[in-house]
């Protein structure tokens, strides 16, 4: 029999982090860092960061996650040179001319003096992938073509650093993918925003929202840019994955050919497609995380059982022998932690709580006596006095809906998100007032770049784009210039 005590309220005082994470973000994202030993920024250059093995542990299942889906969607992997020729860039303009503020080069080596050639601290791969997919794609037989790599990125960030959010060095996966015709590319494209959403959605919790970028926010060398932004709650955007229909923009400069059915070499047609798995990280502890410290998905958490003996003095033995049987019967089972350091058990909740650990085992001598044993959950505070013979399958229905149950508190309706403007000064407003602004404007193609760059400081947002599925919002004018509205777009304040 299970009895279950009412969950707890949600204004309970904070305990393990000294900031609300509502009043002061900036704050609490630094202290749940620090306490919940994620990452250490004090390696000494800037932007580097050290990741410590909870954080690491949690990044490498999402990795997993993201290879095994990018695999079934016939994705094969690649190892690639993190170093690239300065000649592999000036191939095509745009990418170069995008890229270049924030290359590391690499100009010598060892005691030989300067190299003959500058070459690039990997920022992306196309420019050293498709040098090589010249020599491996001969023939229609060879596509499609779909390789991916998971891999370490530099680039020489100019903005204010932050783990995991933004850094000068971050991990991510990157897929590039190799097409017969413009319409298969378009295909892929729209793959990897179910793919995107399948795993931030589903697996990570974390709600999206998918934009075409506007002309001067797209990927360098891109025929169209679509960004999944991930809706953190409070107005604020964060991008996530984004997709890249780059068409012959650079099958054409590295000479990216198949000879078709008809005997004729034609010219592939390229996608890309990049999800940064420590940005993802560090966007779902941001979004998932409360005044308490952690909140994962079961099949993120690096530990997913604690076990914390209730000492009493005299009976000290008989608990810590019960907890150690318990431990035993379930360590096959899951990742199971049982803390039998010195410390109070309040100390010990305050510090598994900061790490999202989803179950908590209390055990104590009056439990034993009745056959029972604690079990908390850390997404919802539940509290439930389970016999000790129901605890395993008591366990596994919390194993089974854990996730479900995060993802059906924590993803937003993005229409509740929004407010619907027609001037600027209420959409000056409802940036202010922590809201998405849906709005009419005049163009995302590059004639629309004046009004963008008004709306950044006269509104206090950026031009996001134009949503990628239904658009269920019309506007005549576009609310800064007032000529005709080509498309309805959105603006957002961003992290």
């Amino acid at each position: 029999m299970v009895i279950k005590m009412a969950k707890k309220k949600k204004d309970a005082p904070i305990t393990g982090i000294t900031v609300s994470k509502e009043e002061d973000f900036s704050a609490w994202y630094t202290e749940i860092i620090n306490k919940a030993e994620l990452a250490d920024i004090r390696y000494n250059i800037k932007g580097f960061v050290c990741y410590r093995p909870w954080a690491t542990i949690t990044i490498k299942k999402m990795y997993q996650k993201y290879e095994e889906l990018l695999e079934k969607n016939e994705h094969l992997p690649l190892v690639m040179p993190s170093l690239i020729p300065e000649s592999n860039f000036l191939l095509e303009s745009d990418h170069v001319e995008g890229f270049a503020p924030e290359v590391f080069w690499v100009t010598e080596g060892g005691t030989s003096g300067p190299l003959s050639e500058k070459l690039a601290l990997r920022p992306t791969s196309e420019t050293a992938l498709y040098k090589m997919y010249h020599y491996w794609i001969r023939s229609y037989n060879d596509l499609p073509f779909k390789r991916y790599q998971s891999c370490q990125v530099w680039r020489y960030e100019g903005k204010m650093t932050r783990p995991f959010f933004r850094a000068r060095e971050f991990h991510w996966i990157e897929a590039h993918d190799v097409f017969a015709t413009l319409e298969e590319a378009k295909q892929q494209v729209v793959q990897d925003m179910e793919m995107t959403y399948q795993m931030l959605q589903d697996e990570f919790c974390i709600p999206i929202i998918f934009f075409q970028r506007p002309e001067w926010d797209k990927f360098p060398g891109a025929i169209h840019t679509y960004a999944a932004d991930a809706l953190m709650g409070s107005g604020k955007v964060l991008q996530l994955p984004s997709t890249h229909l780059l068409g012959q923009n650079f099958s054409k400069p590295f000479d990216v050919k198949f000879v078709d059915t008809d005997g004729k070499e034609k010219y592939g047609h390229i996608t890309c497609y990049g999800p940064a798995i420590s940005r993802i990280y560090g966007a779902m502890i941001a979004y998932l995380g409360d005044d308490k410290g952690l909140i994962l998905p079961f099949d993120l958490a690096p530990i997913k059982i604690v076990i914390v003996p209730i000492l009493v003095k005299g009976k000290e033995d008989i608990v810590k022998k019960k907890c150690k049987e318990v431990h035993d019967k379930i360590k096959d089972l899951y990742k199971v932690k049982l803390d039998d350091l010195e410390g109070s058990p309040g100390s010990k909740f305050y510090t598994w709580e900061m790490k999202g650990v989803p179950i908590r085992i209390e055990i104590g001598p009056k439990d034993i006596e009745k056959g029972q044993v604690v079990v908390v959950k850390r997404n919802d505070g539940q509290k439930s006095f389970v016999k000790e013979g129901e605890l395993l399958e008591f366990i596994e229905q919390i194993a089974n809906n854990y996730t479900k149950e995060i993802k059906e508190e924590k993803l937003l309706d993005f229409e509740e998100q929004i407010d619907l403007c027609y001037e600027k000064d209420s959409a000056k407003e409802a940036i202010e007032n922590g809201k998405i602004v849906c709005c009419g404007f005049c163009s995302i193609d590059k004639d629309g770049e004046p009004c963008a760059e008004r709306v950044e400081k006269e509104v206090g947002g950026l031009v996001r784009g134009k949503r990628v599925d239904e658009e269920k919002h019309e506007f005549s004018s576009c609310i800064i210039c007032g000529k005709p509205a080509k498309c309805t777009a959105y603006i957002a304040r961003s992290y």
